[in-house]
């Protein structure tokens, strides 16, 4: 491969990305990074296991916005004021997946890829904006994976959700 240097191109004028630490950093580092910490992995509360592995994929469980003391942040999402709180819990329910996806791996650094995320929110039949909600938990994966956390996704509304809980999110990942 020729350089642009090679080709007569002046460094100066070379296209340079700006250098991003984060590459460098494990995914757990990442997340310090962004003042966030995993929280500890809540086994289900109902007959289903947490996750599956079948081959280099793992198939996660519909978690939500749980909370330390096992309950959930709760209500119906129904107008624009509420799509940053909603977006918070989807957030929350991203880390609640990581901490079930590092008790299964060990180790963050093994995902591969972000496959696909169903989000649905506990939402009002009038809303309409689904996707912004669920972008609390596509943009911490991106965050937390860079380009291997970018994800096909589905967002919809639901007339409820286990324990009234603002958002669900199921997820394939695929791993080494």
């Amino acid at each position: 491969m020729v350089s642009s240097f090679e080709r007569g191109v002046p460094p100066a004028m070379q296209s340079h990305e700006p250098f991003d630490e984060r590459l460098t950093m494990t995914p757990e580092e990442r997340l310090t990074s962004l003042g966030l910490t995993l929280p500890a992995p809540l086994p289900p509360r109902a007959n289903y296991i947490a996750y599956r592995r079948v081959g280099d994929l793992i198939f996660l469980a519909g978690h939500g916005p749980r909370l330390p003391d096992n309950t959930y942040r709760v209500g119906r999402i129904g107008s624009a004021d509420q799509i940053a709180g909603a977006y918070a819990d989807a957030q929350l329910t991203g880390l609640n997946m990581l901490a079930t996806l590092k008790e299964a791996l060990g180790e963050l650094h093994r995902v591969r890829a972000v496959v696909k995320l169903l989000g649905m929110v506990n939402a009002e039949p009038t809303f309409t904006e689904h996707f912004k909600v669920i972008d609390g938990c596509s943009a911490l994966l991106v965050d937390v994976f860079g380009e291997a956390g970018r994800h096909a996704r589905s967002a919809v509304g639901m007339g409820s959700l286990p324990n009234g809980m603002t958002v669900e999110v199921e997820a394939i990942f695929q791993v080494s």
